[in-house]
């Protein structure tokens, strides 16, 4: 089996590799479990200076790796540099805070010293998406090496350039060998490595169905699992909420990446006393947002990473309108050997509608016509996800209490949702479980050992 680098701008094959054979995930996954222990044994200061190392070679080569994800994936470039720096600062955040979230943590127990380690559980199987080829791996990699284990990365099967070029920045950085070993694989080798004893652990950001499929192999091995898995996020607009500034982040939440993000929102629901101007408003802003050639540095959207990934959506689009609803914005497919998809805006959208009841990974917007906050908070519930979600309101105090009640594990109030280093990322339901970032996510793979000392 042979992995291509299709660009998607123009659908040309420009670079191909071969699956990873038998003796090369052998190797790779002997080289992770030699290098356990001198890892895991590595003070902590050593390996943040490791992290910052990587994070000082992510910036010397940052336009290098987001000219590969535009090639790849689509992204336009300058969110690529983004997104490199971004990892660069996900490394150096936990270089700075990891040895205090890793401190043993005294408790007290009559007529004893008591308190609880966090060790390294060993090597870490991690299965990355393509939509951020190098913040989900960094996301993950970035507490779980620091934390003392290792970690083998599968990343997806169309970003294989990515995958090699996050191997070599950790090579170049001076990482010991076997910290971080990746490898090409297809999904239907992945339940073999995760039976392997050298594997202690499996991290996944990807479909509902992947999730469901890693999580069934690692628990058939009893091997802890963290999972990170689709969204269909609800933007909650409020009968009392600037509808200008809503519109402007709504149309940033929905078109970051081209719309192809577990965490941008997809379904805005919006209240009737203020509907009708923020569809006006919406429609307005996402026609204005430039799409071309994300190798263009004045591109805002990009195309989809691939073409079949464009017609799943224009499916979804079509069958929504099918269903009763209107699309006042786009949704007709393009023209051209490319995998572009125009900004859509579909409203009298209901629960039962493709576009309220699936993930639309792209740039495509679903609004949906409250009544009022508890028929919105009704509405955002009303989904088998729950990752992330937004409400706008000029009074806080209200927004906050539609936030707690909203089933997702992330809620910004007048923003979009973001992941960022310093706060814990997640979902509920069909989203997915436990966490990442912040010292949660440093705490997911490690063993909670209790010591009592009489």
């Amino acid at each position: 089996m042979a992995f291509h680098s299709t660009d998607p701008t123009t659908g040309e094959v420009w670079r191909t590799f071969e699956e990873a054979s038998a003796d090369v995930v052998e190797l790779a996954l002997a080289r992770a479990a030699a290098a356990r222990p001198a890892w895991a044994a590595t003070p902590i200061a050593e390996r943040a200076r490791h992290l910052r190392a990587v994070a000082a070679r992510l910036r010397a080569e940052k336009t290098e790796h987001a000219v590969l994800m535009a090639r790849e994936m689509g992204k336009p470039v300058v969110d690529g540099e983004g997104e490199v720096e971004k990892c660069a600062v996900a490394c150096e955040w936990y270089a700075d805070h990891g040895a205090r979230f890793l401190a043993p943590d005294p408790r007290e127990v009559d007529g004893a010293r008591a308190y609880v380690r966090f060790d390294p559980l060993g090597t870490v199987l991690a299965i990355m998406p393509w939509n951020f080829p190098f913040w989900q791996v960094f996301r993950a990699a970035a507490p779980t090496l620091l934390a003392g284990n290792t970690m083998v990365l599968k990343h997806a099967e169309n970003v294989p350039g990515c995958s090699d070029a996050l191997g070599r920045v950790f090579v170049a950085a001076g990482a010991p060998a076997g910290v971080f070993e990746q490898l090409h694989l297809g999904r239907d080798r992945i339940p073999s490595v995760i039976d392997d004893a050298r594997v202690h652990a499996v991290t996944l950001t990807g479909s509902t169905a992947a999730g469901r499929s890693v999580a069934s192999a690692a628990g058939k091995a009893l091997k802890k699992t963290v999972l990170e898995l689709g969204g269909s996020d609800a933007f909650l607009v409020l009968d009392d909420a600037d509808v200008d500034a809503a519109a402007g982040v709504a149309t940033d939440a929905r078109l970051v990446n081209a719309g192809q993000s577990c965490i941008a929102a997809k379904r805005f629901i919006v209240v009737d006393a203020v509907h009708d101007a923020f569809v006006d408003r919406f429609v307005a802003t996402m026609r204005a947002r430039k799409v071309g050639n994300p190798l263009e540095r004045t591109t805002q959207v990009g195309p989809l990473a691939r073409r079949d990934l464009r017609d799943t959506l224009h499916e979804q689009v079509e069958r929504t309108i099918a269903a009763g609803a209107r699309c006042v914005l786009g949704g007709s497919m393009p023209s051209g050997s490319g995998a572009f998809y125009p900004a859509t805006v579909l409203v009298d959208v209901g629960p039962g509608m493709p576009a309220f009841d699936e993930e639309t990974f792209g740039p495509a917007a679903a609004v949906i016509r409250a009544r009022d906050d508890a028929d919105a908070i009704r509405l955002a519930n009303a989904s088998v996800y729950g990752l992330g979600g937004a409400v706008w309101s000029r009074d806080r105090a209200r927004a906050e209490r539609v936030a707690a009640a909203m089933e997702t594990g992330f809620v910004s109030v007048n923003g979009q949702v973001r992941s960022d280093p310093r706060l814990p990322f997640g979902g509920v339901k069909q989203s997915g479980y436990g966490r990442e970032l912040a010292e949660y996510g440093l705490r997911e793979f490690v063993n909670v050992k209790t010591i009592v000392v009489r």
